[in-house]
């Protein structure tokens, strides 16, 4: 068995020493008993429906991107804080990251979800075409506007419940920060956040309700940014002078670009020169380049990643540069939970998919059209358990550390359309329509009524840990990529922020005046295709005109 965390470690020895008595100790509520505290949990949520609207709406409108996600968590926190949860801000050092507590005792079961937009995907909700609110401005071309609706209903609902019946465990809820850059979850492994917590639900958008065990499809990475420094020198004037950075830049990423040929195909790699110099006529002294480094598992990610360093200091030797880097981010393969996955898929199967309307599978196949996929609308089956199969090369999520530390699991809930490319301002399209308050409730009431079984019947929660322990991680040692010392890129995204900001902030939702983000943008559900405009008609019209005059021969 590989090397664990000293959490685990120790699980391990009560498990081997006293197991008999911590078997009997930990049975629960038998189901019987169990069913009508599920029914009144759900019925928790669905009084909080209109919370759920509003937070998706409201997070939606703030159009944050990574590391600056500031009126996001400050909204999350103050709902949190009303409603009795403790709250400890900036763990790890992050700004905008949080964990808030509610609760005694064991389990100790946490909620998480991303937080964080996308550059460049701003949208109006609820239209078909690309219609940004400020052309080159952040929105939430993810959907991380929808995962902490889900969170904070399914805790407010289980709180109630909790409290009532006197049912013994404590909460957690916390923030995916920057997840788009990786930026977060490694830091809180690292720094201990999760040292106490016996199970981890988290959230994310998806087109249908699912979940999955074992080993999934997708990859872990390093996000790391390699920094070359020169001389400057006159571009014209006195060039021999100069050491270019940027040269050394370019160097590197031709060389990577060769190297590809001979990494294997599930890899995934990709880079933006994040600093290429200051103006042509000046020798640039300084340059960077940011590159994402994937591959499926630790071994070959931290292979390419010393290949990657190497060729960058062959860059810096070609330049008589200076080379440093800096990681920026980081995250494991993911592995999920069997146990938690076939618990949380019995409420999946209880819940079903929400009941979309004519307006939500037309938005939908507008929207899937207009991005050159073929209009299905909505989903009307759910998806299955997912299980272990071949796995895929693809994405990848910083939800993978705490995978290999807690047993974990990803709820996938129905707020987005099906067949879009992903990081892309079609993805905003839905996610502050009914689509998203619809499947947003739905994932609250799964992560609730799982969350409860779990508080309810602690021998599940044993049983995850005999799983983790035994089949996960028996032969796998968890090395983060991240030293102790790499600070959080808390950095990332603030110039993009401190320009956009100001112009965001007229368009905030206020669920005061309006009730809805669609009924503040004055728009109407759904709008399937662009205006024409005044032009366009007479254009039209005198095309349809000439078109009538010769089909009657005039």
């Amino acid at each position: 068995m590989g090397k664990m965390s000293q959490r685990t470690l120790a699980a391990t020895l009560v498990a081997l020493l006293s197991a008999p008595a911590a078997t009997a100790a930990a049975q629960g509520l038998p189901d019987d008993e169990l069913a009508p505290l599920v029914a009144r949990v759900e019925a928790g949520v669905l009084e909080r429906a209109k919370l759920a609207q509003v937070m998706v709406d409201k997070i939606f409108s703030f159009s944050e991107l990574g590391q600056q996600e500031i009126e996001t968590s400050a909204y999350i926190t103050g709902i949190l804080e009303e409603n009795g949860f403790t709250v400890e801000h900036a763990p790890s050092g992050i700004p905008t990251a949080w964990f808030a507590r509610w609760g005694s005792g064991s389990p100790v079961i946490s909620f998480g979800s991303d937080i964080d937009g996308i550059p460049k995907a701003n949208q109006k909700p609820g239209v078909a075409y690309h219609d940004p609110l400020i052309p080159g401005a952040p929105g939430h071309g993810e959907g991380h506007n929808s995962g902490q609706a889900v969170n904070v209903v399914a805790a407010l609902a289980l709180k109630d419940v909790m409290e009532a019946e006197g049912i013994e465990g404590t909460l957690v809820l916390w923030p995916g920060v920057a997840e788009e850059q990786l930026g977060s979850k490694a830091w809180y492994v690292r720094d201990g956040y999760l040292e106490d917590i016996d199970v981890t639900l988290f959230t994310h958008v998806g087109s249908n309700l699912a979940v999955s065990w074992g080993q999934g499809s997708g990859t872990g990475l390093v996000s790391v940014e390699f920094t070359f420094e020169g001389e400057a020198a006159h571009g014209a004037g006195a060039p021999w002078r100069g050491r270019s950075a940027l040269d050394a830049v370019e160097l590197m990423n031709v060389a990577w670009n060769f190297r590809r040929e001979h990494l294997r195909p599930d890899q995934r790699s990709h880079y933006v020169i994040s600093d290429g110099g200051d103006q042509p006529n000046v020798v640039p002294p300084s340059a960077s380049v940011w590159y994402f480094i994937r591959e499926m598992d630790y071994e070959d990610i931290k292979r390419n990643f010393d290949t990657a360093i190497r060729i960058a200091e062959g860059a810096a030797l070609m330049t008589d540069t200076e080379m440093s880097y800096r990681i920026i981010g980081a995250a494991w393969p993911r592995h999920f939970n069997k146990v938690v996955a076939e618990t949380m898929y019995e409420h999946i199967e209880d819940v079903g998919l929400p009941e979309w309307t004519e307006d939500d599978h037309d938005f939908a196949s507008a929207v899937q059209k207009s991005v050159g996929s073929v209009p299905s609308g909505m989903p009307i089956a759910l998806s299955p358990l997912g299980e272990p199969g071949p796995r895929r090369s693809g994405g990848s999520d910083d939800i993978g550390d705490i995978s290999w530390n807690v047993p974990t699991v990803t709820l996938r809930f129905p707020s987005n359309v099906p067949g879009l490319p992903g990081h892309h301002w079609s993805s905003a399209m839905a996610m502050a329509t009914p689509i998203a308050h619809k499947g947003a409730v739905a994932g609250a009431r799964v992560m609730a009524r799982t969350a409860l079984q779990l508080f309810a019947q602690p021998e599940r929660v044993d049983e995850a840990w005999t799983y983790f322990r035994e089949e996960q991680t028996a032969g796998v040692e968890y090395i983060p990529f991240i030293g102790p010392d790499d600070p959080p890129p808390i950095d990332l995204n603030r110039e993009i922020m401190n320009t956009f900001r100001p112009l965001l902030e007229p368009y905030y939702y206020d669920e005061t005046r309006f009730d809805t983000y669609l009924d503040q943008l004055g728009i109407k559900y759904p709008t399937l295709s662009r205006p024409a405009s005044a032009d366009d008609r007479q254009d039209n019209a005198g095309s349809s005109a000439g078109a009538n005059r010769a089909n009657r021969g005039l």
